[in-house]
């Protein structure tokens, strides 16, 4: 027994409200990775300056001393007193720190808008991501990047919704309608 026209045309009405509401939710919802990552880059780059200002007071103590960075590291490392030679560690977590955090930002910062999510994914620091996180604030971007993602969320919120959604729901109604005759 087919629905009645009422019922058919007030789910017909329904579905292109959800399909607005998707649209909007998926705009909104993809538009903030831009400026999730741009609030992040920002933590990022304060993390950095600070591992380098670090590292120049590591810096000026070996130039003192007529060494370089990773010699102080080195002679901290290889002295007999456990305290010193964690010193040593500590220099040398520095100098990788900076030499991550800097790597990270570069890579973030050259992306294209295309592969900055890939790009951000692979350089994330969980830590800063965390802490960024903690007080994200939302904004709507009005960059050429914040429309973009707004797109892509557009089309992929309705590619889930139309494909691993509606389409499975509409093949079991069909076949459930195949399937009344012959039980009849």
């Amino acid at each position: 027994m087919p629905l009645p026209r009422i019922v058919m045309s007030a789910s017909q009405g329904a579905e292109r409200i959800l399909d607005r509401i998707l649209c909007a939710v998926g705009a909104v919802a993809f538009s903030q990775a831009p400026e999730f990552m741009q609030q992040y880059l920002q933590r990022l780059e304060g993390h950095l300056d600070e591992a380098r200002l670090t590292l120049a007071g590591y810096s000026d103590a070996a130039a003192k001393s007529g060494m370089t960075v990773a010699q102080l590291a080195a002679a901290a490392a290889s002295n007999p007193d456990p305290r010193i030679a964690g010193l040593g560690q500590v220099v040398r977590g520095a100098s990788v720190r900076v030499d991550t955090l800097a790597a990270a930002d570069s890579a973030i910062r050259g992306a294209s808008v295309w592969t900055r999510p890939f790009v951000f994914a692979s350089h994330v620091d969980f830590s800063i991501a965390r802490a960024t996180m903690s007080i994200y604030r939302p904004a709507v971007p009005t960059t050429e990047e914040g429309l973009i993602y707004a797109a892509a969320g557009i089309v992929v919120i309705l590619a889930v919704y139309h494909f691993a959604i509606r389409r499975p729901i509409v093949l079991l109604a069909t076949r459930a309608r195949r399937a009344r005759p012959a039980a009849a």
